[in-house]
């Protein structure tokens, strides 16, 4: 019997949690700048290895798009993984245990199966497109707020996108007069899966990596939940800008930061710099349910 998509992306997430955990407070891990703001370390490139080799023992004529190599493999066009080996690595450098693995699998052009583990606390989230998504087993479901008004809301911080950060910030004062709490924590791809189970009602964030959404949005939508782009569309893996939640926080939050950002005058501020792989390989970018 050949693996499936969804096991072989937990199987990954855990080999690449393994090689993290062991590495976790152990000292210098040889951080260097790859980008302003942006740090790697050799924790990163032991995760990346071990859910590559995990990956191409499995599926070796499936092509991997990861944030630290890019793309490799290849041969097989109607699938791309999408990995994230370390998410929040400034958080892991200082000590700080919030910080996840991401690992995706998209085919003909729409994810697929994804898995997202918190690699300190164990906790694992799982989804499959049309089967709902998991958390540790059970069942996930984005909250039932019935708007952003009170709401528990996810986002952030720009550091990536810093020409963008007056607009950010217009509209994270808006969204803080009407949530009842904002936090941001680090990972993006852990506040993802926390929204698909109901814990934050929305998120929101600019310029993220298709690395960061690919597992995360798909559990949302799988937990019954809406991702779109700052203008409703579905190409929030190209541009990484994101909004999602629960439909009816969603939708009220997309409008109020839609006011101040829309996909345009962040591609004026912030030049995209979306993945080649994502393009090279024909991928879609989603779809914006």
């Amino acid at each position: 019997m050949s693996p499936s998509l969804i096991d072989t992306a937990i199987a990954a997430a855990r080999a690449g949690a393994a090689e993290l955990l062991s590495r976790f407070r152990t000292g210098d891990l040889g951080a260097r700048l790859k980008a302003p703001h942006d740090l790697v370390s050799e924790a990163d490139e032991a995760s990346e290895r071990a859910i590559l080799g995990e990956i191409a023992r499995r599926f070796p004529s499936h092509p991997i798009l990861s944030e630290e190599k890019g793309v490799v493999g290849g041969g097989d066009a109607r699938h791309l993984w999408i990995v994230d080996p370390l998410d929040g690595t400034a958080n892991f450098l200082q000590g700080l245990p919030v910080w996840g693995v991401s690992v995706a699998c998209a085919r003909d052009g729409e994810v697929v199966a994804g898995a997202i583990l918190d690699p300190t606390s164990g906790q694992l989230f799982a989804a499959e497109r049309g089967a709902g998504a998991v958390w540790d087993g059970r069942p996930l479901a984005v909250s039932s707020r019935p708007g952003l008004d009170g709401a528990f809301v996810a986002t952030g911080y720009p550091f990536k996108a810093r020409a963008a950060l007056d607009r950010y910030l217009a509209a994270f004062r808006d969204v803080f007069l009407r949530a009842r709490a904002i936090r941001r924590c680090g990972a993006a791809v852990l506040d993802l899966a926390y929204t698909a189970a109901g814990v934050y009602d929305g998120f929101f964030e600019f310029r993220l990596s298709a690395w960061d959404l690919a597992a995360g949005v798909l559990m949302i939508e799988e937990a019954g939940g809406r991702a779109t782009d700052l203008d409703g569309g579905g190409r929030f893996l190209l541009s990484g800008n994101l909004v999602a939640g629960n439909p009816a926080v969603q939708a009220e939050l997309r409008s109020l930061v839609a006011a101040h950002a829309d996909e345009r005058l962040l591609e004026e501020l912030v030049p995209g710099t979306a993945p080649a792989g994502l393009d090279m390989l024909g991928f879609r970018f989603g779809h914006g349910k």
